[in-house]
């Protein structure tokens, strides 16, 4: 047994400063000592001021019993800030649905790579020579999973997670150093990150001669050292549920110059359930999905350090209500769509629709805020975009395969698609390429609805709209597809809907979302 058990000594100065998160609110001091109507009698004695405390986390006394019959593993204790913790490591693979149940004073250790069920192949049925193993691993509200270095959880075909928490209590990935109060608000790349192997249509196949986009076609989660593929020809295909699940400071590499994201999906099908997801400080790409066909709903991106949105290989994605902030000096793109890599006419072809977001661009990138490329079809529709920087252009599109006409029988909805979207940048466009010129993509900008290239935001704490963004008109997203609901205004946070963000998240010098949640540098105790 290895035990994880460090001596945690805190004064009561420590511990009143501990319960003190950045955003909280405290009454104004009087800067000194003041007398009033000051005579010659004795001052009463003051009535002492109690010293504010801070309970500890204590340890659960031990390991829960799971249904696998690997079961889960007693790894000592671990302390921090919050106190001192029970450890549970997870075993190396589910081969059976099991519960990883809330208890208080406990932790469960991703430790390496653990799988989620066998990989059933790319088809639903055996003719690919696997049957599915079935395993569904759920996650009760509140429970917290870390790792370090290369620890990363794949949930393969065939398989699913159910992490459904509560905007009271999310379930939160993290890294060991978060759990031992070692991490700054600038901490990043700590472990892996979370993986969703599905099995609908990808493109830019691993195998040889295979045809994009059917059952032949596979491909191969970046990094890891053993196989984990995703792809398929299942549109409908389920890898279970994410709702309110903060994951934080990932991105390991795992080898070579690959490393995960936050959350990665490869061939996601439309079964699979996404909302209420955070991803924060992630050392690449905030969330990338390569292929697949599903829906994001509650989407929060804070300090990824590559781009903040990723989407890639023939992916069909619908999100509403997207935030996405860059730490200043760190990052990349906020949006960067498809790859040029002479692959761009494999079908199906990239297909991302995007209604009320907020993006603000404050990374070390300056080249671009938002780039599309590659032939992808992209439509943003009701959305902010302020570049923090004062020098990072707005919005490059690339390739003349991005701005050619309607063709269905390439899958290509015809150029980019923006309506009621703003732009608060010095510079509004920027020349992409393969010959496209900053006037060619100003004049897609152009043919939208409702854009304004000269817009000045009145964001108020970083992400809500103010007065200018509530009076631009408004796009009706539900004409896009039956997942959009039409929204009163644009922006990810306007009257009605400005309260999505509380209770689940949580803060940092980057954005503070709400006064009632802790730093991302302390864990959340119940």
């Amino acid at each position: 047994m290895t035990n994880f058990h460090r001596s945690l000594v805190l004064g009561c100065s420590a511990l009143a400063l501990a319960s003190c998160g950045a955003d909280e609110i405290v009454s104004p001091g009087t800067g000194g000592n003041i007398t009033i109507n000051n005579t010659n009698a004795p001052s009463p004695t003051p009535t002492p001021t109690a010293t504010p405390t801070s309970t500890l986390v204590t340890p659960a006394a031990g390991c829960p019993t799971i249904s696998d019959p690997s079961g889960l593993t007693d790894a000592g204790t671990t302390s921090g800030p919050t106190g001192e913790w029970r450890v549970c490591d997870l075993p190396s693979r589910f081969n059976a649905s099991s519960t990883l149940p809330y208890i208080p004073g406990l932790l469960y250790r991703i430790n390496g790579r653990v799988d989620v069920g066998t990989d059933g192949g790319p088809a639903a049925d055996a003719s690919d020579g696997l049957s599915d193993t079935n395993v569904a691993l759920t996650i009760e509200p509140g429970v917290i999973l870390f790792s370090s270095g290369s620890g990363w959880m794949n949930v393969n075909r065939g398989n699913t997670i159910e992490a459904n928490g509560t905007a009271a209590r999310p379930i939160v990935f993290t890294s060991r150093d978060n759990v031992q109060g070692l991490n700054t608000d600038n901490s990043s790349g700590q472990w892996g990150g979370l993986v969703l192997s599905g099995r609908a249509p990808v493109t830019d196949c691993i195998a040889p001669g295979a045809t994009p986009g059917t059952v032949d076609c596979e491909r191969q989660v970046e990094g890891a050292a053993q196989p984990a593929l995703f792809g398929g020809n299942d549109a409908s295909d389920d890898s279970g549920s994410l709702n309110y699940v903060q994951i934080r400071y990932s991105g390991f590499v795992l080898s070579g110059d690959n490393e995960l994201q936050a959350l990665t999906t490869g061939g996601v099908g439309n079964g699979t359930a996404i909302s209420n997801v955070m991803s924060y400080n992630s050392s690449d790409d905030g969330v990338e999905f390569f292929g697949g066909r599903f829906n994001v709903r509650n989407l929060i991106v804070v300090g990824a350090e590559d781009d903040s949105l990723d989407t890639d290989t023939g992916v069909k994605v619908n999100m509403q209500n997207v935030i996405a902030i860059q730490r200043p000096g760190a990052g990349d793109t906020i949006i960067e769509a498809d790859s040029n890599n002479g692959l761009e006419d494999q079908t199906p072809r990239q297909d991302t629709k995007i209604s009320n977001a907020t993006f603000i661009h404050n990374g070390a990138e300056l080249d671009q805020a938002i780039r599309i490329r590659g032939g992808a079809d992209f439509t943003i529709v009701n959305t902010v975009l302020v570049d923090a920087t004062g020098g990072t252009p707005c919005l490059r599109l690339d390739l003349d395969e991005t701005l050619r006409a309607t063709n269905a029988g390439l899958d290509d909805n015809g150029p980019p698609v923006f309506n009621s979207f703003v732009l608060d940048c010095a510079t509004d466009f920027r020349d992409g390429s393969g010959g496209i010129t900053a006037a060619q993509t100003e004049g897609v900008f152009n043919a939208g609805t409702n854009n304004d290239a000269n817009f000045t935001n009145t964001l108020t704490m970083t992400f809500v709209n103010g007065a200018n963004e509530n009076g631009v008109a408004v796009f009706d997203a539900a004409t896009l597809a039956p997942f959009f609901t039409t929204p009163t205004n644009i922006g990810a946070a306007y009257p009605g809907n400005d309260t999505w963000v509380q209770g689940w998240t949580c803060n940092s010098s980057t954005v503070a979302f709400d006064a009632a949640v802790t730093d991302c540098t302390s864990l959340p105790v119940y």
